[in-house]
């Protein structure tokens, strides 16, 4: 393969023959693309080769390669069909329509290692990206044509519309094809190119449209309240702070619990405090205390509970009130509130979104040399 700079030098010259009202609205961005005739540069920023762009391109150009491309994308089935397999296969038509065209410039080997980062990214599963190379061997071309094509791509349709990714993907491609035409000065072919484009931008927008946005899901209240209560005199018999020892109605509360818990499917940890009234000596308090919210930890585990627990005792700190009764009877009673095991809930999104390999988040939309 030769990439002469006299070849640039020359198609350059008879480009400032060609039309310059077409080469005007293509909307160039390069300025070395505008410069005609022997006033044309011929470095590596006009697009020279490069032994770099030699040793990543070089080898691509050949039907075997574009073949074998070809029959990878078929085998992924199912897999392609989505925004990165749609480009991959338009990357491979435009390799395809510029080796019938017997294209010397480099754009088919660029095309074929587009095609081949794709497919590779879709049989992995990794790496996949939706931005678009800056190419050797096309320049940006109609800014205005690629707004409108990545506003179709950040469009809140776009990750669930197959048909808008595939035009939006195809329309990626045939804007840096044509861009490779306008590079080699071709300006009529870029335009010609630019067209098709264009002619189809109507449909672009209609499939999106087609595609209504998933709706938006309805905030259910949730069945677990933020902060539960549980009284140790109604949940466990005096004294006792074991399994054995709980009451049957701190057990059916305990019990329609776990079923809200699983209904609600919102609660990401639950935090489980025991207390005690201020009788008694400070280290049987909060011994008592730490095993009244440890058996709750268990109940709740044994019943199906999987989120994580944690159970602490304090004794008799935070107490919810304060009496002083000299009536051992009456002290006992008043102190009634501050004997309890508390249950708060940490809350998470109720909908963890899978990420997809086959879907095109907004952030993955941008065209790295656009305005």
């Amino acid at each position: 393969m030769k990439y002469s700079l006299i070849a640039i030098a020359l198609t350059a010259m008879v480009a400032g023959c060609s039309s310059s009202a077409t080469r005007d609205r293509l909307q160039i961005q390069d300025p070395t693309v505008l410069q005609t005739g022997f006033s044309a540069t011929q470095d590596h920023p006009a697009g020279a080769v490069t032994q770099q762009w030699i040793g990543t391109y070089s080898g691509m150009k050949n039907g075997k390669t574009l073949s074998a491309l070809q029959g990878r994308l078929d085998a992924l089935g199912d897999r392609k069909n989505n925004y990165f397999g749609d480009k991959a296969q338009c990357w491979l038509n435009a390799a395809r329509d510029e080796r019938s065209s017997h294209d010397g410039w480099g754009f088919i080997e660029e095309a074929l290692v587009e095609a081949n980062r794709l497919t590779t990214a879709l049989e992995t599963g990794q790496g996949l990206s939706a931005d678009n190379p800056d190419l050797r061997t096309a320049s940006v071309i109609r800014p205005d044509l690629w707004k409108q094509i990545l506003a179709a791509k950040v469009a809140p349709q776009f990750p669930q519309c197959q048909e808008a990714q595939r035009l939006a993907a195809c329309s990626e491609v045939e804007m840096i094809h044509a861009g490779h035409e306008a590079w080699t000065r071709d300006f009529d072919e870029s335009q010609r190119l630019v067209n098709g484009v264009e002619k189809g931008l109507p449909a672009l927008g209609a499939a999106l449209e087609a595609c209504t946005p998933p709706p938006a899901v309805a905030r259910v209240a949730s069945p677990v309240p933020q902060k539960i209560t549980l009284q140790a005199d109604a949940s466990f018999k005096f004294d006792r702070g074991d399994l054995a020892g709980m009451l049957p109605s701190g057990k059916a509360k305990l019990d329609q619990l776990i079923r809200d818990l699983k209904q609600a499917g919102d609660v990401t940890a639950i935090s489980i405090d025991g207390f005690t009234d201020r009788l008694g000596s400070d280290s049987y308090n909060l011994q008592l205390s730490a095993k009244r919210a440890e058996t709750v930890k268990r109940y709740l585990q044994n019943g199906g509970v999987t989120v994580p627990i944690s159970a602490h005792g304090h004794g008799k700190d935070n107490p919810v009130v304060q009496c002083h009764d000299h009536d051992r009877q009456a002290l006992i009673e008043c102190l009634a509130p501050n004997r309890r095991v508390e249950m708060d809930f940490t809350r998470g999104n109720a909908q963890t979104m899978s990420p997809s390999h086959a879907r095109v988040t907004p952030t993955q939309s941008g065209l790295k040399d656009q305005p």
